[in-house]
């Protein structure tokens, strides 16, 4: 199992946000950024896989400032050099795919081939509909939406991937979408190095493009989808190789499409899939519980569940809540509590990737180095030889 970290990110403490418009407040942010990367650097140190940041947009109120995830990986990319970075993800309906691929094939050069590729569809419809306001019809779809909303969003989504995907292992493409053309057509192009050097130009009109540069990792870095949810989503992710990551789920759901991903891409159950966990070691359980509550709880209570991600907590048949420590919904405590848990998430759903929340700000920046740390020496080689169990 691969552990990354996961960040928001999110600036100030909880008394910050209270205090209203945190978002504003350069100092703040400021200070995420000299934390985070001090996280960065001590996971580059312990050996975690990668870290991965989130796209949103106008969050004055302070939580999720990250607006431009491949920035944010490439700052923390220049200060380590083992550590992958990613984004979880790149909202693809509100982009320009041909920007998105030129961005991460030029994060993967400059990193050295330390690129992950994440893509998201966009549930806030705040930044959403106004960034996709150019593309027809396109708004942000709430989670466990079934609407033609959310039928216009998969459809600019699954286009855009694969425009993106086209550009990084074709020369030169052409692209006649419903939503993009690329390029345009009847662009006029005379141009004496093109007939000499270069490519894509008949008759004197631009019928085709090379996006460059090409990522330095073939065929594209490993591509991620935050956090899939619905069958549709496990699906599509399984026929394209796509890991998709779970929210946290009732253990029925999550191993109902654990399930189908494997049956979908004739894979072992578990492989490429991933999890989303709160992760928050103390000295004493109730301690961590208390960071929790003020931090993780906070965010979840007071930004995530009016978007309704705590609907998927619920059982699909019976709405019963699960206990969310037994089942590894949750991993906080001391390290034996958080080695308990794990266990029991990993028992119940072999995951071949665990991805770890880091509520910066809103946890003290020492108790999340002490989480990164004793997560890594102490809680994962304690289940490194877990017999893992398919889900049934």
């Amino acid at each position: 199992m691969k552990v990354s970290l996961f960040y928001l990110p999110s600036v100030g403490a909880r008394s910050d946000i209270e205090a209203g418009r945190a978002g504003l407040r350069g100092d703040l942010y400021d200070q995420m950024l000299v934390e985070v990367s001090e996280q960065a650097k001590l996971a580059d140190e312990l050996g975690y896989d990668s870290i991965s940041f989130t796209e949103h947009h106008f969050h004055v109120e302070g939580f999720e400032l990250s607006n431009n995830p491949v920035l944010l990986d490439l700052y923390i990319g220049m200060q380590t050099t083992r550590l992958r970075v990613g984004q979880l993800g790149i909202v693809l309906p509100a982009e320009n795919p041909v920007r998105v691929a030129e961005n991460i094939a030029m994060l993967d050069r400059m990193t050295g081939g330390r690129a992950n590729a994440g893509f998201a569809r966009g549930y806030q419809r705040r930044w959403v509909d106004t960034l996709a306001q150019q593309v027809h019809g396109i708004r942000g779809a709430l989670p466990h939406q079934h609407d033609e909303i959310d039928a216009a969003n998969r459809e600019a989504f699954e286009e855009c991937f694969r425009i993106i995907k086209a550009a990084w292992a074709e020369d030169l493409i052409h692209v006649d979408g419903r939503y993009w053309r690329v390029p345009v057509g009847g662009t006029p192009w005379d141009i004496e190095s093109t007939r000499l050097y270069g490519a894509g130009v008949e008759d004197g009109e631009v019928r085709s493009v090379a996006v460059v540069p090409k990522p330095l990792q073939q065929p594209h870095p490993p591509i991620f989808q935050p956090f899939a949810s619905s069958e549709r989503s496990i699906r599509w992710c399984a026929e394209e190789g796509v890991t998709a990551i779970l929210p946290p789920l009732h253990p029925v759901t999550e191993s109902r499409l654990t399930q189908l991903y494997a049956e979908v891409s004739g894979r072992p159950p578990g492989d490429g899939m991933g999890v989303l966990r709160d992760v928050i070691i103390a000295d004493t359980d109730e301690e961590a519980w208390a960071l929790w509550s003020e931090g993780p709880y906070f965010c979840g209570q007071s930004w995530f569940a009016p978007f309704g991600f705590d609907r998927g907590l619920a059982h699909p048949d019976t709405g019963e809540s699960p206990s969310m420590t037994e089942s590894g919904l949750l991993l906080v405590g001391t390290v034996d509590s958080v080695t308990r848990q794990l266990e029991s998430l990993l028992r119940r759903l072999p995951v071949s990737w665990l991805f770890a929340w880091m509520y910066n700000g809103l946890t003290p920046h020492p108790a999340l180095m002490r989480t990164i740390e004793d997560f890594a020496t102490k809680v994962l080689p304690r289940v490194a030889d877990i017999e893992l169990t398919p889900p049934s």
